[in-house]
């Protein structure tokens, strides 16, 4: 899954700048509301929560934010319904987009995803046109000089964790989703620190995208990521060559 690695890393780099102009922490912090509103404020309780919660370590997410948005999905006056919806469709070079969003008007979430997806080459598919492509796994990444290879495997196979891959700059330990409470915090007993730990969708197949092909994909998934509702972006593309020899 070399590509879904790049993209991975990308899109970490990516959120890692959002987080800094605020767009990531209000999608961060309205996936701990609503969490915390469909279970309750303790995450031993809520492992909606404790996800929403490492998705707020991961990029960085200040304390008191983390605190107020738990407070509003538990307290009172919180009156916005917000639903969970999957859009499929293509982009630029055939490959498969899923993207997921969060929100309390789904008339104008889909209206928003169309336009995008058209303007940027892209189109929407019917319920079930590429979720088939996809499988949920818990992913743990692990930048290379935190751990030795050696070390993190044996950690991955005691935890009952699915495979190890090794990409230029990360582990990525994989898992059922069951799994991934007793993987992540078997990590955590050995003081080990993880870049970033999650739920997500990981492509079975890849499809190769190069050049202008892969800069149009790129634009899309962003433009995508931009939108106020959508929570994550998955794709199966596998980027060959984002830049032409010469420039």
């Amino acid at each position: 899954m070399a590509g879904h690695s790049k993209w991975a890393n990308i899109k970490h780099r990516k959120a890692a700048q959002d987080a800094k102009k605020g767009k990531i922490f209000t999608k961060v912090a309205k996936e701990i509301t609503v969490a915390a509103k469909l279970g309750g404020g303790d995450p031993e309780m809520n492992p909606r929560l404790r996800l929403a919660l490492d998705k707020a370590k991961s990029v960085n997410l200040p304390k008191d934010n983390v605190e107020r948005a738990i407070k509003k999905g538990t307290g009172e006056g919180n009156e916005a319904n917000f639903e969970d919806v999957i859009y499929e469709g293509y982009g630029p070079g055939g490959v498969a987009i899923l993207v997921q969003a969060l929100t309390d008007n789904k008339n104008r979430t889909v209206s928003e995803v169309r336009s995008t997806m058209s303007k940027n080459g892209g189109n929407m598919g019917e319920a079930g046109c590429v979720s088939w492509i996809f499988d949920k796994k818990g992913v743990i990444s692990i930048p290379l000089n935190y751990v030795d290879e050696e070390t993190i495997m044996s950690l991955a196979i005691e935890a009952g964790a699915e495979d190890v891959e090794t990409g230029e700059e990360y582990y990525e330990i994989v898992c059922d989703p069951a799994d991934y409470e007793n993987v992540k915090k078997t990590i955590e007993k050995s003081k080990i620190e993880y870049e970033y730990a999650e739920i997500t969708m990981r492509p079975k197949n890849t499809v190769e995208v190069e050049g202008d092909t892969a800069k149009k994909v790129i634009n899309l998934l962003e433009a995508l990521e931009d939108l106020d509702d959508i929570q994550e972006v998955y794709s199966n593309f596998d980027m060959v060559d984002i830049t032409p020899e010469g420039t």
